[in-house]
């Protein structure tokens, strides 16, 4: 019977691998900038929310939102994303936005 065969082992590294650090270092970038552009949108949603509960609008536009997850799903498929999880995506931010409405319609 012969030996099995082994895998090579991989070679052994004695610091951090500089090209998985580059590319880290640019996802905790953009990360860090979608936490910004995310608190500027609700931000701005906020307002909006203040602004419904004064004129009594309903927190919830649906076909408002169906025209913005069109939108993005469209977007998505330019930017070579998959269009349902950019869908998933806004429609998560979108009851995030409704729930804040409501919040501030019950405390107007």
């Amino acid at each position: 019977m012969s030996e099995p065969v082994s895998s090579p082992e991989p070679a052994l590294q004695t610091g951090p691998d500089p090209v998985l650090a580059g590319y880290r270092a640019s996802i905790d970038n953009i990360d860090a900038a979608l936490i910004h552009m995310l608190a500027e949108r609700f931000r701005i949603t906020q307002a909006v929310g203040a602004y419904k509960a004064r004129t009594q609008l309903p927190a919830s536009d649906p076909s408002r939102e169906e025209r913005q997850i069109a939108r993005l799903r469209k977007l998505a498929e330019e930017a070579q994303l998959d269009p349902d999880f950019g869908e998933k995506f806004l429609r998560f931010i979108i009851d995030e936005v409704i729930r804040h409405h409501e919040q501030a319609k019950a405390e107007a």
